[in-house]
């Protein structure tokens, strides 16, 4: 026997009928085409099999499903062993990673293999799993340490993987990387323009915002579409403008930034509107700013975040000096490999991490597994398993939201961002999972997982493959995967114009507190295209 376990019932089931059929593929169809009988089967405990006999089940019921049903009906989260096999057959491969990366670095992002860690600069491991000592990407960020690259770890626990550790406090992390972009901001912009060229050519800093009056004050109203001759239009007149801010409860910033005539409307740069909401100071400019980077009344400076996160302001300061630093002299070869962040509001710290690598140049840096390679995990499930969650969606709004969401359930948002383009694929009748996930889509014939619940155990991925590669001569062709050709024109985004951005307070990178979130996230939803 093997280390393979399966459901009792089912197994002597596929055995009884494929005694006449002898086609693995014929005994599955019929197994299944007895749904009455085939359910009641399910559900039982779970027996040990023979790792031959777990795959060839396995591969009848992708190769039978691939066939009668269409490959997007087989599905495969992305940590599964049998996601590369699933993709190869034009399966839906689902990802739990957050959208921000495509947000911000462009749709279909891929980001770096793991061999590119190593012949990377500067490599910060940012988040909770990076403490684990023996991951299968440590030896990448080994190799990478003997060429002599410096690795700083960020989270709630030491490593012995890093040269430097920094010890955030649990849900903090997005605090130290808005305080990190605002020395960047401050050392390699304001005060030497070092990646003025990479900003003005690669990202939508140069594009103009129109603003709107908004509560005494002015809002970004959405980009115009096109970018303007220099990243910042200061040295003519300036409004105040009014942003987000959540750490003191939902309130509001009150910065100053210069503006121009666009038509009726006043209109500033993303570059202009990314220096109020850091807080940088400008003379000249109306609003409450931070003094320097000791100023702890306001966000986001280095003494600021060190009441949140513990990590002392000047280490702070060294750790952006370093990364932009680096950044510059080696023409972007800084990698951030986030983790998991302890926090509901992870999505505004990914954000606001990405946004370190997109104003450093570093834009293919983000080293974030099976990156833009599948159908977001959350709205499937959601959609598919019929549930009705009555939370407000909008009650973690800003106090200058136009009331676009609220009352609005996650749900009812599911289905107006599926309707709007969210990559999305059939409920399937072939599931493969690394881990527990409940409820589960209907229709489900075949549930592979490690739970009790499931029918079976993960056979060997290449014993499936192998399976599969056999059955499907007389039965299905595979289907070529088309990946997405990205225009080398397009530019890595800062602000995020989209209406449910604007109406959460976070179309630009802000930090939010841990605490209480929602089951589904607007936010986490947006495509742009």
């Amino acid at each position: 026997m093997g280390g393979s376990h399966v459901n009792q019932a089912l197994v002597r089931l596929y055995f009884e009928v494929k005694v006449g059929l002898r086609d693995p593929v014929a005994a599955w169809a019929k197994l299944t085409g007895n749904s009455e009988l085939y359910r009641r089967a399910r559900g039982g405990r779970r027996v040990p099999l023979d790792d031959d006999t777990a795959a060839e089940l396995t591969a009848a019921a992708i190769v039978h499903t691939t066939a009668e049903h269409g490959a997007d009906r087989v599905a495969a989260l992305a940590t599964s062993p049998l996601a590369g096999l699933v993709g190869g057959l034009g399966g839906a491969v689902l990802s739990e990673q957050p959208s921000a990366p495509e947000q911000m670095l462009g749709r279909g992002f891929r980001g770096p293999r793991a061999d590119d860690w190593a012949r990377a600069a500067h490599v910060m491991l940012w988040g909770e799993n990076n403490r684990l000592a023996r991951t299968p990407d440590t030896p990448w960020v080994i190799a990478g340490r003997y060429k002599g690259q410096k690795v700083v770890a960020i989270g709630p626990h030491p490593t012995r993987l890093s040269d430097e550790t920094l010890v955030v406090r649990p849900g903090t992390d997005g605090a130290l990387a808005m305080a990190m972009g605002h020395v960047l901001l401050k050392e390699f912009f304001l005060d030497r323009p070092a990646f003025a060229a990479h900003a003005m050519e690669r990202t939508d800093l140069p594009f103009l915002v129109r603003l709107r009056e908004r509560g005494g004050g002015f809002v970004a109203d959405g980009v115009v579409g096109r970018p303007a001759e220099r990243l910042s239009v200061y040295g003519g007149d300036a409004v105040e403008v009014l942003l987000p801010r959540f750490d003191d409860g939902p309130g509001v910033l009150n910065r100053g930034v210069p503006v121009v005539r666009d038509g009726e409307h006043l209109a500033t740069t993303v570059y202009d509107l990314l220096l109020a909401a850091y807080g940088v100071v400008r003379d000249g400019l109306p609003g409450c700013w931070p003094g320097d980077y000791d100023d702890r009344r306001e966000p986001y400076t280095p003494a600021w975040q060190e009441a949140l996160t513990g990590v002392p302001a000047a280490r702070t300061i060294k750790a952006a000096r370093e990364l932009g630093a680096t950044a510059e002299q080696t023409g972007g070869r800084c990698v951030i490999v986030p983790g998991r962040l302890e926090t509901a509001h992870a999505d505004t710290a990914y954000r606001a991490m990405l946004a370190l690598l997109v104003l450093t140049g570093c834009g293919s840096g983000w080293a974030q597994p099976g990156a833009g390679t599948g159908v977001p995990l959350m709205p499937y499930l959601c959609l598919h398993t019929g549930g009705e969650d009555e939370a407000n969606v909008g009650r973690l709004c800003w106090p200058l939201a136009d009331g676009v969401l609220s009352g609005r359930t996650p749900r009812s948002v599911l289905l107006e961002a599926v309707r709007d383009g969210l990559p999305m694929a059939p409920s399937p009748r072939v599931l493969a999972i690394p881990r527990p996930i409940h409820p589960m889509p209907p229709e489900v014939e075949l549930l592979i997982g490690p739970d009790d619940r499931c029918d079976l155990a993960p056979p060997d991925a290449r014993l499936v493959a192998d399976a599969v590669a056999k059955l499907a001569v007389d039965h299905v062709e595979p289907v070529p995967v088309e990946t997405e050709v990205i225009p080398a024109e397009r530019r890595m985004r800062l602000l995020v114009d989209h209406a449910w951005m604007h109406e959460y307070g976070e179309a630009l990178p802000t930090y939010r507190p841990p605490g209480p979130g929602l089951p589904l996230k607007p936010t986490q939803l947006v495509v742009l295209r």
